[in-house]
């Protein structure tokens, strides 16, 4: 196998506020099998009989808090009036995706495949839309589900639903923060120790959103799937209607 033949391809995964700047989310990854103590390697020139001493990188560029902010404060501002998907910053390539008032970023090096650093920052984005969608399909759903005699309300919660959704169906700064472990556990499905596991989203928010085991039994024979959630917000508008034609 070649030397520098490795699976390791993803050097960070950032999430940003553009409002302000601040860190939503960060996780930087040490490339594995990588000496923290660079060892110099020496190149004799056979003319001047002399040698040139090159230095390796280190394993972890930013290694600390205030280098990983400097990054992050520099590649915002140098993708803020951007409208590409990809640059070249700090001797890295960049892909990033905007999203209402937060930016997504997934760092390689400069040598990195850019078709499959591009497939990760897509998996990041549209797992995080399914698994949104997916949430609040569920919680507003299932005390329904699970208490039929809250069925009266259904066209209420129908009607607040479909506004909810125009609101919050995009990833954004609050929604992030209030679903960060469900966030943090599908970025770990996606890349683990910078190496990229899995760019499929339906596979990925399955993972994720999975039912504890204890939780098995009481829910099964309900059907949590996105389509069963449409058939139960169309029975809702259907009671809604019967209802107003009757003057209710």
């Amino acid at each position: 196998m070649a030397p520098n033949m490795s699976l390791f391809s993803v050097n960070a995964i950032i999430i940003l506020s553009t409002e302000d700047g601040s860190r939503i989310f960060a996780k930087y990854y040490t490339a594995p099998h990588h000496s923290s103590t660079s060892q110099p390697d020496a190149y004799e020139r056979s003319e001047a009989n002399a040698k040139r001493i090159v230095q390796s990188s280190p394993a972890t560029p930013y290694a600390d808090v205030k280098s990983q902010k400097a990054f992050e404060k520099g590649l915002l501002e140098k993708t803020a009036k951007q409208s590409a998907d990809i640059i070249l910053y700090d001797n890295r390539i960049v892909l990033y995706k905007a999203e209402s008032d937060v930016m997504m970023y997934v760092v390689g090096s400069v040598d990195e495949n850019e078709i499959m650093l591009y497939n990760v920052i897509l998996a990041v984005r549209d797992s995080l839309h399914l698994l949104f969608r997916y949430l609040l399909s569920c919680f507003t759903f299932l005390p329904f589900i699970l208490y039929p005699h809250f069925l009266p309300l259904v066209p209420a919660f129908c009607f607040c639903t479909l506004r909810l959704r125009q609101r919050r169906q995009a990833v954004d700064k609050r929604t992030i923060i209030e679903n960060y472990d469900l966030m943090s556990l599908t970025i770990d499905e996606i890349v683990d120790d910078g190496i990229i596991l899995e760019t499929d989203p339906t596979i990925i928010v399955q993972r994720v959103s999975k039912a504890p085991t204890q939780d098995v039994a009481q829910l099964q024979g309900i059907d949590l799937s996105e389509q069963g959630m449409n058939n139960l917000a169309q029975f809702g508008k259907q009671k809604l209607g019967t209802w107003l034609r009757q003057g209710l």
